[in-house]
């Protein structure tokens, strides 16, 4: 079966996205693997299957599966690329778009100067919302914050954590230098640590100033992103509690600059997506073989 296809990008972040409105698409975790793998697909940190909604409000539904073929509950970046690729390929012009995802609603607005601003729906913070076991882990206050002390057993020193749910979870940690910090050996020890039950998105967040930072992000199925908009949310709403930032906090990550507004309850993010190339695979010789 033949697939048309849509390389994209926010900030780096990449994604393959799908029509599933004028196409018949049912992605499963194993095609979504092959279409991820940068040696033998076409190479992606998420796939995107926009679809049309179940919601009655919903203009689109979008789903996100991750390179490990895993479906999630959001991603920011991805969001930003969706109404682009939407209105790229003609399949409405209404602006906003309303997109259902896995948690509920998204509002999406493109503007004219190739940003696109997300309102990015709930955020939360207690250990039930991440699926977090914080049982006879040590605590600790910082402004509004509350920080958990991960035991990462072949680490030296302290790990702390802050905990933000925006539909999927994250755990932030304040570092002194991103650049030299131990992510790729860190990220996966906190995002598979066994306290998480559902895994978790590992932020490192350096705080140049009361309205800017700079993140690295290990995410949850991905790896290491050069951008993660879920997580560029979580680690400004993180500052913020902790009375170390104030909005609007600029996020510089590796693949570019997010900008993200938050007043204790609404909570906007704007940012670029870039469309790279269009493609068609052959979803079924790309799979041939793969397990599933």
């Amino acid at each position: 079966m033949i697939w048309n296809f849509t390389k994209m990008h926010g900030a780096g972040n990449d994604f393959v996205v799908l029509d599933g409105v004028r196409q018949s698409i049912d992605l499963t975790p194993a095609q979504a693997r092959a279409l991820a793998d940068r040696h033998r697909g076409i190479g992606a940190d998420q796939i995107l299957l926009v679809e049309e909604p179940l919601h009655p409000d919903a203009d689109f539904r979008y789903r996100i599966f991750n390179a490990d073929g895993g479906e999630v509950e959001h991603c920011g970046n991805g969001a930003r690329c969706f109404v682009r690729f939407v209105h790229e390929q003609g399949l409405s012009r209404r602006n906003p778009l309303r997109a259902e995802i896995a948690t509920g609603l998204l509002v999406l607005h493109e503007s004219g100067d190739g940003q696109v601003s997300v309102n990015m729906g709930r955020t939360a913070f207690t250990p039930r919302d991440l699926a977090f076991d914080p049982a006879g882990l040590e605590t600790r206050a910082h402004g509004k914050d509350t920080l958990y002390r991960l035991d990462l057993p072949q680490e030296p020193g302290e790990v702390w954590c802050s905990l933000v749910a925006i539909s999927n979870p994250h755990a932030v940690t304040l570092v002194d230098e991103v650049d030299t910090h131990p992510v790729a050996r860190l990220g996966p020890a906190i995002e598979s640590h066994p306290r998480f039950a559902q895994r978790v998105n590992a932020g490192f967040m350096q705080v140049i100033d009361r309205h800017h930072i700079r993140l690295r992000v290990y995410e949850r199925g991905a790896g290491e992103t050069l951008a993660c908009g879920t997580g560029a949310c979580a680690a400004a709403v993180a500052g913020i509690r902790r009375g170390l930032l104030d909005s609007p906090v600029r996020v510089d990550t590796r693949g570019g600059a997010l900008h993200i507004e938050w007043d204790g309850q609404t909570l906007c993010m704007r940012g670029p997506a870039t469309t790279v190339f269009h493609g068609k695979i052959d979803i079924d010789a790309l799979t041939d073989g793969t397990p599933t």
